[in-house]
């Protein structure tokens, strides 16, 4: 497992860099990033990791914070059996499922931020933070929705169609293409899926013992096992 995760952590060393090189000349330049200590709009939302990410969060956990995540694998699987789309996955995830276990809702700030997940590095907003908070784009009418889009249109660093900053979204893609690699030689398998589910399963021997044999079969009997199987929340390839 040490050739896995030390790859991840290697790729997020040189994200880190790549990324704060960035930021810096895009606020040099009049970028706005309007995220920041204490901001969390966005740890209600599900999260898509591969298992070598969630071996690197799950090594550093707290009793207690195992605990925490495991039950909230269990809500993010009632959710993904209940709903019929991914949208409804989505909204019943940041509405149902709520916040991470593993931020702090008193001040803020991520328990494990040294050790969070990709998406958790990449994901900065260069509007107005109100605009990652669940339920705004559902509440807004027509005539909103149009100012959006135009927004975000005219606000440098997004794509165009949101108001997160595309260019760390794509900075981060070596992170994933690291993390597949080290999987496929460690195991001769992948496994990716949701954050909650993939750091509990990365913590039960079972399912870690099979992976490594790259028995999928047996893996997603484990799963099984635990109630966390779901092809949303855990795929192989």
């Amino acid at each position: 497992m040490a050739a896995v995760t030390a790859a991840v952590e290697s790729a997020y060393a040189r994200f880190g860099t790549r990324a704060g090189a960035w930021l810096t000349e895009f606020t040099r330049a009049g970028g706005r990033v309007a995220c920041g200590a204490g901001c969390y709009h966005c740890c209600d939302m599900p999260i898509r990791v591969s298992l070598a990410e969630a071996l690197v969060v799950a090594r550093a956990l707290t009793p207690a914070q195992v605990r925490a995540v495991r039950a909230h694998a269990r809500k993010v699987a009632r959710n993904a059996r209940a709903a019929r789309d991914d949208d409804e996955y989505v909204q019943g995830h940041r509405e149902d499922v709520s916040y991470c276990p593993l931020l702090d809702r008193e001040s803020g700030q991520c328990t494990q931020y040294a050790v969070r997940p990709t998406r958790c590095r990449d994901t900065f907003s260069a509007m107005s933070a109100r605009f990652c908070t669940v339920g705004v784009w559902e509440g807004m009418n027509a005539g909103e929705r149009r100012a959006y889009r135009a927004e975000v249109r005219r606000t440098p660093g997004t794509d165009g169609e949101t108001h997160f900053i595309a260019p760390l979204e794509e900075m981060s893609e070596p992170v994933w293409t690291a993390a597949s690699r080290a999987m496929r030689r460690a195991w001769g398998v992948e496994v990716w899926g949701d954050f909650w589910t993939l750091t509990t399963l990365a913590l039960d021997e079972a399912f870690m013992a099979a992976v490594g044999r790259g028995d999928r079969r047996a893996a997603l009997t484990a799963a099984r096992t635990l109630g966390l199987h779901h092809p949303v929340t855990l795929e192989f390839a």
